[in-house]
């Protein structure tokens, strides 16, 4: 019989190390004092024990359990139904690549089978050093920059086989690389604890972020009434209520 392997966690679990289990306590008690149900903080918690281990371990799901009083299959339902909780230890740099409709006919199939075959890893794998783990996203929200590549949830836009494998490599021998957009690059560690809900600490990062790029607020101007490129004064859409009385 073929075996399955279903990226369920093994349990039992062993509890957290003494010293380990009291840091982490006190930050998921900051976390669960934001909301007035305790369990509303399960997924802000689980991005916690992904900052501590790398992904969602069973001793990671016997904490997020313990602290809000729910049943380990209860936590693991949550955890293995959203992609973002990883179930093995992600490289120091996951880089996600998006294999969906726009991407896909714009060459992300493409980059995601040759940065396999580059890096010599399958999907949801990590390199040996322990540098790089890859995973295909259904959509990664940037469908006017594609084909999108993202690496700690920071955006690489208009990615082509080449400057995705260039990338890689650079992360791999820890070159300064930059986001199109975005902060620039933490480890996936660093990244999960911001996404817990705790400050960026780095001076400046959050200045960096920017807004929307051009191509994405292109809409907005429009509906606002700016003329179409290339015409004299025509407008795909009138402001709302033009030629309409107050």
């Amino acid at each position: 019989m073929t075996n399955v392997e279903l990226g369920l966690p093994a349990l039992p679990a062993v509890p957290y190390p003494a010293e380990v289990h009291q840091r982490l306590a006190a930050d998921a008690a900051e976390l669960i004092g934001r909301y007035p149900v305790a369990r509303s903080a399960l997924l802000p918690l689980l991005h916690l024990v992904q900052a501590e281990d790398g992904c969602v371990t069973p001793t990671g799901i016997r904490f997020c359990a313990e602290q809000l009083d729910l049943t380990t299959a209860e936590v693991t339902a949550v955890a293995t139904f959203y992609t973002m909780y990883r179930r093995r230890p992600a490289g120091d740099y996951h880089v996600g690549v998006c294999t969906n409709t726009l991407c896909a006919v714009l060459g992300g199939d493409q980059i995601f089978d040759e940065l396999k075959q580059h890096l010599g890893i399958e999907n949801n794998q990590t390199t040996d050093d322990g540098a790089i783990s890859i995973e295909h996203i259904e959509c990664n929200a940037a469908c006017d920059y594609a084909p999108v590549v993202m690496v700690n949830w920071e955006f690489f836009d208009n990615q082509t086989p080449e400057s995705a494998r260039r990338l890689v490599d650079d992360l791999r021998a820890g070159r300064e690389v930059s986001p199109t957009r975005g902060a620039r690059l933490c480890s996936f560690k660093e990244t999960a604890r911001i996404l817990a809900g705790f400050p960026d600490g780095r001076d400046g990062a959050v200045d960096e972020s920017g807004a929307g790029g051009a191509p994405s607020l292109a809409g907005l101007r429009l509906a606002k009434g700016e003329a179409l490129p290339g015409t004299s004064g025509t407008k795909v859409v009138s402001p709302r209520h033009e030629g309409t009385e107050a």
